[in-house]
């Protein structure tokens, strides 16, 4: 089962503004599936999927200990021109 998480940052959120929805999956989920796995969720139509793999990285803590952090792979879903997705809209104040 592919995992869907929504990326929620503040480039993000401005992308969403355009249609663009970007979200973090599996490592081994590629433009077709992802594309495939977001219509059936959330019920829209998806015009194009970009792809985006991070690197894996080693950090060190304060300690001086040695952090792993795996690879991880975002996509950025662009959507049909009158579909929305409610989690990325803003609450007015």
């Amino acid at each position: 089962m592919a995992r869907l998480i929504p990326v929620i940052t503040e480039k993000a959120t401005k992308l969403a503004k355009g249609g663009m929805y970007t979200f973090e999956v599996n490592m081994d989920v590629d433009k077709h599936s992802a594309k495939k796995l977001v219509e059936e969720v959330f019920g829209v139509t998806v015009k194009s999927v970009r792809t985006i793999t991070k690197r894996a990285l080693t950090k060190r803590t304060a300690r001086g200990r040695k952090l792993y952090l795996p690879k991880t792979k975002k996509i950025i879903v662009k959507l049909g021109d009158k579909d929305k997705i409610d989690l990325f809209e803003e609450k007015k104040k």
